[in-house]
């Protein structure tokens, strides 16, 4: 795992750069070597906007679809937020 303090990115080589969700928890087949089935398909991120408030409540609203805790869903939220790809946004 990295930690850098500038900003505070959070990454490590076996989650998603976009969503933070673990390879291993991947529901599909990953195109990429950064980022997970449900963030990138078809040679493209899903999410294309820059708002990484927007972004959280899609997710949110797909893990409680999945079933996922609503207390364990809102921390995965707040820790996107630490994402590599998020690192350049903020929360608007």
């Amino acid at each position: 795992m990295n930690l850098k303090t500038e900003g505070f990115t959070l990454k490590t080589k076996n989650s998603c750069d976009s969503c933070l969700m673990p390879f291993n928890k991947d529901p599909g087949k990953r195109e990429s070597n950064i980022y997970c089935s449900l963030c990138f398909k078809n040679g493209d991120l899903l999410y294309k906007g820059d708002s990484l408030k927007e972004f959280k409540q899609l997710c949110y609203q797909g893990m409680r679809e999945r079933d996922i805790n609503k207390y364990l869903a809102k921390l995965y939220c707040f820790m996107i937020g630490f994402a590599p790809r998020w690192k350049k946004y903020s929360e608007k």
